[in-house]
């Protein structure tokens, strides 16, 4: 049996802005979550897991292997994998520990996706924070191709955003770089942060939704005139560290979504939304693609807003707050 159980160690992802309209042009800001993590394992008589899981995402990952090796059998790959040493892993027993959870928006087949390709590509492109755009754009092409084993289509974000450990901004489909975020106008109590749902959500019925909605035209002019707009800006003030000026535009942006993606929003949290744009101690905003599965908040008055959710028997999660000085 060979001893590989300390394989890379990556991360989910959250999408802060630009779920849906990205797909229209607006711009896009995901940063890596250390929260939830993932990595490459054997099953062995010492492992302290979940033996059912561990073979389920052992079978699940022959699946992928399957699709990936046709796929360079056909030179359609856009790398190149050492497949022989991924049969032989698999036949020993290798599979993703996760702690990211399915369906919650969070990324969990992409840090599979980059996990396998860091480990079993040839000569895979490494990742660093002055990675240039030629070689961010291949990673998405190949991060993609593999993905979509998943999800029919993928745009390979998620991957990626998992792969390079940084965040990234997406100005349209073809510029799309590593960014920092700047910490200095975050208070003590400004948070972003993670609400449970409590059940997971579907990706691709709803994508495919929303692809009906747009071809109304009415429907296809507000997104582009009013949510671009705002999701843009909530991005460029975010980038700047104008967290005044975010905050004063992401009520827009929230009451928006509710008005437009209600049927994206877990019934149970409707309310809580209402009240967050009429109190503004928080605010709440779709986080992916929404209908179950984690909604994201903002907040100045963290320690209010978590103290009313856990009354109601919500746990909230935090993403983003100021560093510990």
């Amino acid at each position: 049996m060979p001893e590989k159980n300390n394989k890379e160690v990556f991360h989910s992802k959250v999408m802060l802005f630009g779920e849906y309209s990205i797909i229209l042009g607006s711009m896009g800001l995901t940063i890596p979550y250390s929260h939830f993590n993932g990595e490459l394992r054997f099953i062995n008589k010492d492992s302290y897991t979940d033996l059912d899981f561990a073979k389920h995402s052992n079978k699940q990952l022959r699946e992928l292997a399957q699709f990936i090796i046709a796929l360079q059998q056909k030179n359609q790959l856009h790398c190149n994998f050492d497949s022989q040493r991924l049969r032989d892993d698999l036949s020993n027993g290798l599979f993703f520990e996760s702690s990211i959870p399915e369906g919650y928006g969070l990324g969990s087949s992409g840090a599979l996706v980059a996990s396998i390709y860091n480990e079993y590509a040839v000569n895979p492109i490494e990742s660093h924070t002055d990675i240039d755009n030629k070689e961010i754009q291949h990673l998405k092409q190949v991060f993609s191709q593999i993905e979509s084993f998943y999800h029919g289509t993928s745009s390979g974000i998620d991957p990626l955003i998992c792969y390079l450990k940084h965040p990234i901004v997406m100005k349209d489909n073809h510029s799309i770089s590593s960014v920092g975020i700047p910490r200095k106008s975050i208070l003590n109590d400004d948070a972003i942060f993670l609400i449970n749902s409590g059940k997971p959500g579907k990706t691709a019925p709803l994508v495919k939704r929303f692809m009906e909605k747009i071809k109304d035209e009415s429907y296809l002019k507000s997104i582009q005139e009013t949510m671009i707009p705002l999701t843009n800006d909530c991005i460029r003030f975010m980038l700047e560290g104008r967290i005044s000026e975010l905050f004063h535009t992401l009520p827009d942006l929230s009451h928006f979504q509710l008005s437009h993606f209600q049927e994206m929003i877990p019934k149970s949290l409707i309310e809580y939304w209402e009240k967050g744009l009429t109190s503004r101690e928080y605010l709440l905003k779709l986080c992916g693609s929404g209908g179950g599965g984690f909604m994201l908040g903002f907040t100045r008055q963290f320690t209010t807003t978590r103290h009313l959710f856990h009354e109601k028997g919500y746990e909230l999660i935090p993403v983003y707050q100021k560093l510990l000085e």
